[in-house]
């Protein structure tokens, strides 16, 4: 499977990225990229009335995503796809390229070359959600490169993030005291998750010996990971590389843009457009949390069934 295929990208100057994602744990990738793009136009769906996608057939996941696409390419103009969501990268990327005409991004190939670029010993740990962990998508991406990569997946870790047990993520260009100002809700809160990570990382660390590895990587494999990474980067080993999927993808979205496009010439204020096809009182209310940012006026969708 290959994270990009050729296609049109036909505005001269800033072109309209479309991301995707089943929620909008996808919102920290649209984060990365607006620090490295911002005079870049932008529509975001999360595909919410129809997550979890992990709960969902191939078959079942591959249809929503490409009508996910296509809403994006058809009805927004996106003229290049980042797919911020791991279970559509790992199970769907082929269908979603298949389904519209325009260059196509994964997290999955991103965040395994990032891997492979850190790593100096070649072993790899991912955590992500179950349904990726099930796909072996990392592990197949990393063992096309070369890694051996032992995966495990975090269910505590999406719920504890949704629910902001964790102190907020400092926006880029915040101060110094504003963003020592930025504590958790409840700091009790934040020590239950900064536990529940260092159990998962200790089973981790005890199954990658038992494996034979010394793993010098860990990669995050689930777009709300990056919320948790200074909470994840305080319970790895010394000398562990944290690798953010998320930060990954935008870097390579920001390559291959400018490989087409040249540098992006500024047009004013990044433009930006929010879209759910549910619970979209949620999203605005999280969706800061993840962006970094307002999110301003979801727009509701209907993309069937």
């Amino acid at each position: 499977m290959t994270s990009t295929t050729p296609g049109r990208l036909a505005t001269p100057g800033a072109p309209t990225i479309g991301v995707f994602d089943s929620g909008f744990g996808g919102l920290t990738v649209l984060r990365a990229l607006l620090r490295r793009m911002p005079q870049a136009r932008y529509a975001f769906l999360g595909d919410t009335a129809r997550l979890p996608y992990g709960s969902k057939s191939r078959r079942t996941i591959a249809r929503y995503a490409a009508e996910s696409a296509q809403f994006l390419v058809n009805e927004q103009g996106a003229e290049f796809l980042v797919i911020a969501c791991n279970t559509a990268s790992a199970l769907a990327l082929d269908a979603i390229q298949d389904a519209v005409p325009v260059p196509v991004l994964g997290v999955i190939e991103p965040g395994a070359e990032a891997a492979r670029a850190a790593s100096k010993n070649g072993d790899v740990l991912v955590i992500a959600t179950d349904a990726t962990v099930r796909s072996h998508a990392y592990a197949a991406a990393c063992q096309k490169r070369g890694l051996r990569a032992l995966e495990m997946a975090c269910p505590l870790l999406v719920p504890l993030v949704e629910e902001g047990w964790l102190s907020p993520v400092p926006a880029a260009g915040t101060t110094q005291a504003a963003s020592a100002s930025a504590q958790a809700d409840d700091p009790q809160k934040e020590a239950v998750t900064e536990q529940v990570i260092r159990i998962y990382l200790q089973q981790l660390r005890e199954q990658a010996a038992a494996a034979g590895l010394t793993p010098d990587t860990l990669v995050l494999g689930c777009t709300h990971y990056p919320l948790l990474r200074a909470l994840i980067e305080k319970a790895v080993s010394p000398g562990v590389r944290v690798i953010d999927s998320a930060e990954s993808a935008a870097e390579t979205a920001a390559k291959q843009l400018a490989a087409r496009l040249g540098n992006i010439a500024p047009e004013g204020e990044t433009k930006l457009r929010c879209f759910a096809t549910d619970s979209i009182e949620k999203f605005e209310r999280l969706g800061s949390r993840f962006l970094g940012r307002p999110v301003g006026t979801v727009e509701l969708v209907d993309l069937g069934g």
